[in-house]
């Protein structure tokens, strides 16, 4: 129970965040037309929030699967490089492992990531690491669940007033990443790589485009830094 507790505390901002956007989803769908299994399932199954809200418009046009997945792993690929940088951090969790793997999301890795001692101090990291990834899948699931709910009752009524809802996500990560920075000297190198490397690719590629070359730039000095180190 310990180390519940625990996950439960570090995942509050988390539960906030999807919540609010939880909800934000399950009203538009509910305002699409959908049933209330659409949401809930791709919220089960594909439990990625952006391409969620992407696939909700895509459902509705023409079915076009080669776009679909080209959109989807466009937009999903960053969980690469959360996975590769979670590889040492999940070796030996056993059969807590695939489940680790298949529920690392944005907010779960950055809290799984950035709390390390924390998780530590009860013996068991994996079973925090695990019980962080399973609550953030309950909160955006019952978010989506309470936002169709809400939809379904309320209509239009209600979306005239969730402009702008979705930048709770970037002040949830400003202030994880702040909090890492001035706790953790260690993690400064990578922090300033993070924002030089976005930077110089959104000067170079442009607001739409800078996603994957920026995650690339990364990659490709997290790579060269780690086979230095490791001859």
């Amino acid at each position: 129970m310990q180390e519940l507790k625990i996950a439960f505390r570090l995942s509050l901002p988390v539960l906030g965040a999807y919540w609010f956007l939880g909800i934000t989803y399950g009203l538009l769908a509910a305002n699409m037309g959908y049933s209330i299994w659409v949401p809930i399932s791709m919220a089960m199954l594909v439990y990625s929030g952006s391409v969620e809200f992407i696939a909700l418009t895509l459902l509705l046009g023409t079915f076009q699967p080669l776009a679909a997945f080209v959109m989807a792993f466009m937009v999903g690929a960053r969980h690469l490089f959360y996975g590769i940088s979670m590889l040492d951090r999940y070796r030996g969790a056993g059969r807590k492992k695939p489940f680790l793997i298949y529920w690392l999301t944005d907010e779960t890795f950055a809290v799984n990531f950035s709390n390390l001692k924390r998780m530590q101090q009860t013996g068991k990291p994996f079973t925090c690491y695990l019980w962080v990834s399973v609550l953030d899948y309950l909160y955006w699931i019952t978010g989506g669940i309470m936002g169709y709910l809400l939809g379904a009752a309320m209509g239009e009524k209600l979306l005239q007033h969730l402009q702008g809802l979705d930048f709770v996500v970037t002040a949830m990560f400003v202030a994880i990443f702040m909090d890492d920075y001035i706790r953790n000297k260690a993690t400064h190198l990578s922090a300033w790589l993070g924002i030089g490397s976005a930077v110089i690719c959104l000067l170079i590629f442009g607001a739409q485009q800078f996603i994957i070359p920026t995650m690339l730039c990364i990659l490709a000095v997290l790579y060269f830094n780690y086979k230095s180190n490791n001859p």
